[in-house]
């Protein structure tokens, strides 16, 4: 087969898999590498320092720095925008939309493989590849703009004119020379800046970047420890990820649609979970909760830092009990945070709850967090 129908039935088989978008472009370096540079200059990496990493940046520099031999890299968009989960009650928390069903790291790499495997029975012969989805050392977003999927949009995502912007890319890096498509060369955000607006804590960046230390994706998942006392009460009731910057997006409000893809509808009880509930989860039971989930990538005691910082964001007394309880978890990020949610909520059962773990908390940095909760009650709650 001439190397245009190899690419012509590639791009039939990855949409056949499910793929709805494919592109192809080269290994040249990606424009916006200098972008990249003074990003990880300026911190905005936050603690994710394998971004920094010197091999690191050489790859994303070079593709050819990944496979020596590569020629082409075809680039893969697969549509994740669940059904509506349904309105919601008092109570609840809120999860990104990519995490309300099946982790798409479990989901993908078995497509990508067939893809693979079916370039190989066209060429009939072994293909050097390199497969990846959001686990490599790609730009993934220039990539996917010089393929002609979209442009780099001001909420720094890759927006489709035709489908917006919920969708997970994918990259097979090959030692395979296929013709590269154009690339998408329009801006049309023009002059809107919904997404700025949006953003709770004004991450989001000029150049078309963002911060991470003030993302509530990068806090909720990412970040370790306690969330900085200033941006929690931004988080809101959050807790894992964010969608607001995509949720303004008047291309997302005009053209995204469900996605068809079975293994990303909502599990039961993980788009809206009732947050007292959440709070009380053992490790056990987080673990068969979020099995196969992208939720456990904060682990249980961020996930219930999360909770915590979200019950205190709502300041409803009825979480007293639960918060009360989470004093005594045996993470201590999970108690200092409910301590900060209790001083939140105030009241005199929640002054009694934080004097008693004072009594018998050793952590230190938890007691700060008591203390300081302590400080935020009026002397009338004192009595």
């Amino acid at each position: 087969m001439k190397v245009e129908q190899i690419k012509d039935a590639l791009k039939a088989e990855a949409r056949r898999l499910g793929f709805q978008l494919v592109g192809v472009t080269t290994p040249d370096p990606p424009p916006h590498f200098n972008i990249f540079e003074g990003w990880l200059a300026a911190g905005h990496h936050a603690e994710m320092g394998w971004l920094a990493a010197e091999r690191s940046r050489q790859r994303r520099a070079d593709p050819r720095q990944i496979l020596p031999e590569c020629e082409s890299i075809l680039v893969l968009g697969m549509a994740y925008l669940p059904s509506p989960a349904g309105e919601g009650t008092g109570g609840e928390g809120k999860i990104a939309s990519y995490a309300w069903g099946a982790d798409y790291h479990e989901v993908l790499p078995p497509r990508l493989q067939a893809l693979v495997n079916f370039i190989e029975e066209k060429v009939g012969a072994p293909v050097p590849n390199r497969w990846y989805t959001d686990t490599g050392p790609l730009l993934e977003r220039d990539l996917a703009q010089r393929a002609g999927l979209g442009w780099i949009g001001k909420n720094t995502c890759l927006i489709n004119p035709q489908a917006g912007s919920y969708f997970l890319l994918a990259e097979i890096v090959l030692g395979l020379a296929l013709p590269p498509d154009e690339p998408f060369t329009p801006d049309h955000c023009g002059s809107c800046t919904r997404c700025l607006a949006a953003c709770p804590t004004g991450c989001i960046l000029p150049n078309r970047t963002l911060d991470a230390n003030r993302c509530l994706s990068y806090l909720t998942i990412e970040h370790k420890g306690a969330i900085p006392p200033d941006l929690r009460p931004q988080i809101g009731n959050w807790i894992f990820g964010c969608d607001l910057c995509q949720q303004v997006c008047p291309w997302n409000q005009r053209f995204s649609v469900p996605s068809a893809e079975a293994s990303f509808a909502p599990t039961p009880g993980v788009a809206r979970p009732t947050l007292a509930s959440e709070l009380i989860l053992t490790p056990q039971a987080f673990n068969r909760k979020f099995k196969g989930s992208p939720v456990k990538r904060a682990k249980r005691r961020g996930y219930l830092r999360n909770v915590a910082i979200a019950l205190g964001n709502q300041a409803d007394p009825a979480a007293i009990p639960a918060l009360r309880a989470a004093l005594s978890d045996p993470e201590p990020l999970v108690r200092g945070q409910a301590a900060w949610a209790l001083g939140q909520i105030r009241g005199r059962e929640a002054l009694l709850a934080l004097q008693a773990a004072a009594q018998t908390e050793t952590d230190s940095t938890v007691q700060s967090e008591i203390q300081a909760a302590l400080q935020n009650h009026t002397p009338l709650e004192n009595h």
